[in-house]
């Protein structure tokens, strides 16, 4: 009986460590320093490692440095990560696999990865959610189901986001929806 008993204690507290470990994981912070205010978001490393790991060297290369926000679309989504104020589009590094099966949704507030209609031509150009968009969710490992990998969440700077959403928009080159005042992305930080 004492046997029994003993087993179940260090059975249970096994189990009790195993999930305060679990719960002790924590997930990177960044700070996306725009000219517009700063936004928090927290990178889903857990959901996402593929994605969050990319995302990491670009910022701990400086490659957003001075990049902008380069598509906004109210009531949608605002797009960074790829080019300089001139409308140059920056070399990226090769893509990566999409995460999108992740069960991450596109609600307001995430961050996902922009592509191309490859499923997995993500690099470094990202975008942040303004509204619920479901429709860009994972629905099937097929070219029109593969969706959009969300891999974060803004837990701080909401308000920027939705000022930034307001600014006139136009067109330029083949560009569309291109503030007319730049909008820089000064840098991206890991918080520590």
């Amino acid at each position: 009986m004492k046997n029994i008993i003993k087993y179940l204690v260090i059975t249970t507290i096994i189990f009790l460590n195993s999930g305060a470990n679990a719960e002790m994981t924590t997930n990177t912070k960044i700070i996306i320093k725009t000219t517009s205010g700063d936004i928090k978001i927290e990178l889903y490393d857990d959901k996402a490692p593929i994605t969050s790991e990319n995302f990491k060297k670009y910022i701990e290369s400086g490659y957003f440095t001075d990049t902008i926000f380069h598509r906004v679309i109210k009531n949608f989504m605002i797009q960074g990560g790829g080019f300089t104020a001139e409308m140059s589009e920056k070399d990226s590094m090769p893509p990566i696999k999409n995460e999108a099966n992740n069960g991450i949704s596109n609600e307001r507030g995430t961050i996902a990865m922009a592509r191309t209609p490859d499923p997995h031509s993500a690099s470094s150009q990202f975008f942040i959610n303004l509204k619920d968009n479901n429709f860009l969710d994972f629905t099937a490992e097929t070219s029109q189901g593969w969706g959009y990998c969300a891999f974060g969440k803004v837990f701080e700077g909401m308000d920027i986001l939705d000022k930034i959403a307001l600014v006139n928009t136009g067109s330029y080159g083949a560009h569309q929806d291109v503030p007319k005042e730049p909008i820089t992305i000064n840098e991206i930080i890991i918080e520590k």
